[in-house]
């Protein structure tokens, strides 16, 4: 539903809060929100993953902790008051547990 701006639903106390930002909100996003889980997972740490597009990012990005997405993305996104964690490999799980433990840590 592109186009559509409705505010995700509030986060469990305690867990951070990531976006999943992709250019149509549907393949890539929901790749990049599984990789995560399982980065989360491995880290410990609990979290709570929406998946958006590039158009509707920005509305939701006010109540996020950190956005994940590609580099072309997070430019194109400009500044957000979330951190930005760029990811180059969608599938390789060991950049995403680096970058997140990385961008957790400075949380």
């Amino acid at each position: 539903m592109r186009g559509a701006r409705t505010l995700p639903p509030a986060r469990a106390e305690g867990s951070v809060k990531i976006l999943a930002v992709c250019g149509m909100g549907l393949g890539s996003g929901l790749l990049l929100r599984m990789q995560a889980e399982k980065a989360l997972r491995q880290l410990g740490v609990e979290a709570d993953l929406e998946v958006a597009d590039i158009g509707s990012a920005r509305a939701f990005a006010q109540t996020a902790d950190l956005i994940i997405t590609s580099q072309e993305l997070a430019e194109q996104l400009g500044s957000v008051k979330p951190r930005v964690v760029t990811i180059s490999n969608f599938v390789d799980l060991k950049e995403m547990v680096e970058k997140l433990r990385a961008a957790l840590a400075r949380s």
